[in-house]
């Protein structure tokens, strides 16, 4: 007797521990978060602690519909076989409802491709190339960041107005490089139809051997030059054409270089007067930045990056289409996301219908240096919705669904 009461004792207490973790789980809802934390740490260490904030705040105000958020995060080490493989196991072991995400544009268009197959929601972050909304879009896919188009629009805007007729570029080779240079030359070059295009630079990404890029550079004599190296390979530039004079009398023309994770390491060998896009955190002055900025300092005790608005609103408008959804079905999700509207540091964004492209925008200045540091000045925020292709070009571009 005593032995039966002993097993069924235990069998109730398997049963009841394994009804406690099905209500714990269903109590739960968890999202997969990808990204290449030990390739570029300089952006996504800012971009975790970002959501990481904002994960705090959503479970703070009774998460989603009374249910806590939870984020599973993974290292994709930069490569996209990587990515798809933390994607498959995010969705196949973790559970998770949707994907979120990614930096590399080539790895962010793997991650895309395998939400498309496996029929996932996809909240790519951070993948700037415009092949992931328009030529390889697809219905799973969402994304947030300012693309390549918006942020070369707002450039070309000034870039416009320039003098210079001669113009080369230096862009990484890869996904991201490329779709930038050719969306740049080819709206400036409707804008200006009298510049010349007399060099283009291609070093592999995370490598650039800067003498060489230089010395070609100067020997095409151009009048401006478009740059869209970044992080390390950015530095090397910098130093090197400050050495050899290569910026001297020459406009340039930069992505993304006034964000503080780029404009930070060169220190006091920024050059001055680029027109760049970036993030001058310390001269918004707005209620959605300020609440943002004063919740994000008493946390880290430290200023933002651009990564960490891109965490936190990557994570801020999960939330916000996991509760309009109230559904883990992921047509319930893509309806619920299509023209959805939501605040942002930035302001009011909208997630596209016909593109799934964000109205996020970014900010256009100048580098300067002050007190030894670079930083942006006569900056202003241009809105995403401002810089985008009519409704007719942009289905062209996208594939029929």
């Amino acid at each position: 007797m005593r032995r039966s009461s002993y097993f069924l004792s235990a069998g109730l207490a398997i049963v009841v521990a394994g009804m406690a973790h099905s209500a714990h789980a269903q109590g739960e809802i968890k999202i997969g978060e990808i990204n290449s934390y030990s390739l570029l740490p300089a952006f996504t260490e800012p971009y975790r602690k970002g959501w990481q904030l904002a994960l705090e705040q959503i479970n703070a105000a009774g998460g989603i519909n009374g249910k806590k958020l939870v984020v599973i995060s993974k290292d994709d080490g930069g490569k996209p076989a990587d990515a798809q493989t933390a994607a498959n196991e995010l969705v196949s072991s973790e559970k998770v409802v949707m994907l979120t995400g990614t930096f590399l544009s080539n790895i962010g268009l793997a991650v895309s491709d395998f939400a498309n197959q496996k029929k996932v929601f996809f909240l790519a972050a951070e993948p700037l190339t415009d092949a992931i909304t328009w030529a390889k879009g697809n219905r799973y896919t969402f994304r947030l960041r300012p693309s390549n188009y918006m942020q070369a629009a707002m450039l070309v805007e000034a870039a416009a107005k320039l003098p210079a007729k001669r113009w080369a570029t230096v862009a990484p080779n890869y996904e991201y490089g490329q779709s930038a240079v050719a969306v740049f030359k080819k709206l400036m070059s409707e804008k200006r139809p009298d510049i010349q295009w007399v060099d283009e630079q291609w070093p592999p990404f995370g490598k650039l051997d800067a003498g060489p890029v230089v010395q070609a550079l100067a020997a095409a004599n151009p009048e401006a030059i478009l740059n869209v190296t970044f992080g390390a390979d950015l530095v090397k530039f910098v130093r090197e054409g400050n050495t050899r004079g290569l910026f001297k009398d020459r406009a340039v023309v930069s992505f993304l270089t006034g964000e503080p994770e780029y404009l930070d390491p060169l220190k006091e060998e920024t050059p001055a007067g680029w027109i760049v896009t970036g993030y001058p955190w310390y001269s918004i002055k707005t209620p959605e930045h300020d609440a943002f900025l004063k919740a994000y300092q008493a946390k880290y005790n430290d200023y933002p990056r651009l990564g960490s608005i891109v965490g936190y609103q990557t994570i801020k408008a999960a939330a916000a289409i996991l509760t309009k959804a109230n559904s883990d079905d992921p047509e319930k999700l893509i309806a619920a996301t299509e023209g959805l509207s939501m605040p942002s540091p930035f302001g009011e964004i909208t997630f596209r219908k016909i593109d799934h492209q964000s109205t996020l925008g970014a900010f256009v200045g100048k580098t300067a240096l002050k007190d030894g540091k670079g930083i942006m000045v006569d900056s202003v925020y241009r809105k995403g919705s401002d810089f985008l292709p009519s409704d007719a070009e942009v289905a062209k571009l996208r594939p029929k669904e």
